[in-house]
């Protein structure tokens, strides 16, 4: 039986990816026949405009009900601010259940404290391990896991991983990607903004390459053989670079620098942060994908474009059985043998995972409904 009213569901975002995958599942939720009053939280994790309003824009994500405002810090700093900012909105809101997505300090701080507050959690694109405890990432995933009431995985991967944790079956539910439902709503209008061509690119010409990890980006050494061991190995091949506030302040401090001025030289070619429809153009026509981030290794398998993945180990490693994902390492030797791999590699449509149909979203949607609405 429906209990009578609609069910509350309170999602919380905090940066860029977070925004990515909640707009599938605020669509879902609007449309599910159960019911819903959803609540769009915003941390102001990433509050640059680049990194945060565009997406909203992009996504047709509703505009938050709340925006903490927290900012940049540490991540004690930032986790502390999320919980203590937070803790009188989910008070006020009393959600039947609070969603929180990906692994970033706004997910961790935002499940701790429903839960401290004795509210249910849901965790979306749950059971994701790197296996390398020195990512912030992958603490804050395994403590978000350990404490939700409720796990949606993106892979069977995933769902292994949690039951080998000792997770009951219970409290997993595999639903598949909900990258892949943003990205397949709204690849026809990125395919239309064709962005290669305003930079004088043809299609399947160019890489693109984004870095942002610390591991990667904070010392200059290892940031500086790392862009050169890439412009080596392209071998001519033009790499076009959007590039994150943060890594550009590394590379801005960088010594000495070889960049091209032009995206058609055979070069590396630094662009400003993109929104979501223009970097999604810009990697549907590239030849190669070059990056450190894990969203891309998945939109890379999505789209059939090999790539080429800037750590020693990945989270997804359902890209790695897919074939589209190599992991490079982080050395430059690594990274060259990682690259000319790719540009020997086809690049096309391939089998994709189980579920990552577009779907994900309302299977979240249905999770929920049965379990916080009472319908079946």
């Amino acid at each position: 039986m429906s209990r009578g009213r609609p069910i509350k569901a309170l999602s919380v975002v905090g940066a860029r990816p977070n925004f990515i995958k909640a707009a599938p599942i605020a669509e879902a939720l609007a449309r599910h026949p159960a019911g819903f009053a959803h609540t769009l939280v915003h941390t102001g994790q990433h509050y640059d405009p680049r990194m945060s309003d565009t997406f909203f824009a992009d996504l047709n994500l509703p505009r938050p009900r709340h925006d903490l405002g927290v900012g940049s810090g540490s991540h004690a700093q930032q986790t502390a601010a999320v919980m203590t900012a937070i803790e009188p909105v989910l008070r006020a809101e009393a959600p039947d259940v609070v969603i929180v997505v990906g692994d970033v300090n706004s997910t961790l701080a935002a499940a701790l404290t429903a839960k401290k507050l004795g509210l249910a959690v849901a965790h979306v694109e749950a059971g994701l391990r790197s296996h390398d405890r020195s990512m912030p990432e992958e603490i804050n995933r395994r403590c978000v896991d350990a404490i939700s009431d409720d796990l949606f995985t993106p892979d069977r991967l995933a769902g292994d991983a949690l039951r080998s944790e000792g997770v009951p079956d219970a409290r997993i539910h595999f639903v598949g990607n909900v990258m892949i439902d943003a990205l397949m709503a709204h690849r026809p209008a990125a395919r239309a903004l064709a962005l290669h061509r305003r930079l004088g690119l043809a299609a399947l010409s160019y890489a693109t390459l984004t870095l942002h990890r610390p591991s990667n980006v904070d010392d200059a050494e290892q940031l500086t053989t790392l862009l050169a061991a890439i412009r080596d190995a392209a071998d001519g091949l033009p790499v076009v670079f959007p590039v994150h506030p943060r890594t550009r302040a590394r590379i801005e401090a960088l010594p000495q620098r070889s960049f091209a001025s032009t995206p058609g030289g055979p070069d590396i070619f630094l662009m400003e942060p993109l929104g979501y429809l223009e970097l999604l153009s810009l990697n549907d026509s590239a030849r190669i994908i070059i990056t450190d981030s894990g969203g891309l290794q998945e939109e890379a398998t999505a789209l059939g474009v090999p790539c080429v993945t800037v750590r020693d180990s990945t989270e997804r490693p359902v890209t790695i059985r897919q074939g589209t994902n190599r992991l490079a390492g982080a050395t430059p030797e690594g990274v060259r043998r990682g690259v000319r791999s790719a540009l020997a590699d086809r690049r096309g449509p391939r089998a994709q995972p189980e579920h990552w149909d577009g779907r994900a979203a309302h299977r979240i949607a249905d999770v929920l409904a049965s379990r916080y609405g009472g319908s079946p």
